[in-house]
């Protein structure tokens, strides 16, 4: 298995992302496409992991020193935090700082995936 499925659920969770925040500094909000930004970020960690830790056909992309564990924890830490925004709606300022939180981690783990790939 190659890294091409990792890269390609994340690089289309990262875009719907930003046109994500694009809506939501307009004031709008599409409840279908946060679900298929969720389905897609889950995917891509999940394969991600699969990859880390060896996939059925027993390719591996846990190379010593890899950024890619790292970018694998801090999708784990956006999807968190992406998750706890959406339930922070009491609260508008914490819901901000959440979902800040959420597009720098996420966005961080982007970039180290792409460092890791970089290496190969």
């Amino acid at each position: 298995m190659t890294p091409t499925p990792v890269v390609a659920l994340l690089t289309a969770s990262a875009l719907l992302g930003l046109y994500l925040l694009l809506l939501y500094l307009r004031g709008e909000r599409k409840q279908g496409l946060v679900a298929l930004h969720l389905l897609l970020g889950f995917g891509g960690l999940e394969t991600l992991v699969m990859l880390l830790h060896g996939a059925p056909d027993g390719a591996t992309f846990a190379a010593p020193g890899s950024f890619a564990k790292i970018a694998a924890g801090l999708f784990a830490v956006s999807a968190f935090s992406g998750f706890i925004a959406a339930l922070a709606r009491r609260s508008p300022v914490a819901a901000n700082v959440v979902l800040g939180t959420h597009v720098t981690v996420g966005m961080a783990g982007f970039a180290l995936l792409l460092a890791a790939l970089s290496a190969v």
